[in-house]
């Protein structure tokens, strides 16, 4: 096959995403409908680029790069580790960012992922980074999807690292996290940056979405 600058596109953004859906292929790539990314995405699977594999009842299939798409890109040859535990967070993450994408009229390129921060800080160096983060108007924004309960001092000294290094910190939380909500909500009166999303908000903008 022929690799063209879209297929390279749908390659190096699966792969700082670790692993995307079908339809969040459609959208990072600028396909017109869904039709046409499966045709592509299956050129993609018989060429040994990609792979698709269903982990998760209920949960669409996922696609992720195999060696030789990695090596193409040239982003390493090590097969990507997919967490069983973290599929529907990161699934959640990529809505999240499209969500933003749609409405701020931001480009890919003003979005940096959470495995693209930690290869920034460097081998060996681990510490909490936002889910993503944009930038725009010259302003630095994250995004933290937080759909299950954390320690209270953990999730507050997020909250302050956050309010330190970015001019906007936000955060998707499920109606069906009180406590999330209530830690954030009191926190916004000492961290000016807080802003509040309901998930309901952002799953409601994607099954509207053709």
């Amino acid at each position: 096959m022929r690799v063209t600058e879209r297929d390279e596109l749908i390659l190096r953004e699966v792969d700082r995403w670790r692993a995307c859906g079908s339809k969040h292929i459609r959208f990072l790539a600028g396909f017109s409908g869904q039709r046409a990314t499966d045709r592509r995405l299956k050129i993609l699977i018989d060429a040994g680029y990609i792979e698709r594999k269903k982990f998760l009842y209920g949960v669409p299939y996922l696609y992720f790069l195999t060696a030789k798409g990695k090596s193409l890109i040239q982003a390493g040859t090590r097969p990507e580790r997919i967490k069983i535990e973290q599929i529907v967070h990161d699934r959640t993450v990529l809505e999240t960012a499209i969500y933003f994408m749609q409405k701020e009229n931001l480009s890919l390129q003003n979005i940096t992922t959470e495995k693209q921060l930690h290869q920034l800080d460097g081998f060996g160096i681990r510490k909490h980074r936002p889910d993503f983060i944009f930038t725009k108007d010259e302003l630095k924004h994250c995004v933290e999807v937080e759909l299950t309960k954390k320690a209270k001092n953990r999730l507050m000294n997020i909250i302050k690292d956050n309010f330190m290094e970015y001019d906007t910190q936000i955060w998707i939380v499920p109606d069906s996290q009180p406590a999330i909500l209530q830690t954030l909500t009191n926190s916004q009166r000492y961290y000016t940056n807080i802003q509040l999303y309901s998930l309901q908000k952002i799953t409601d903008y994607m099954k509207k979405l053709k």
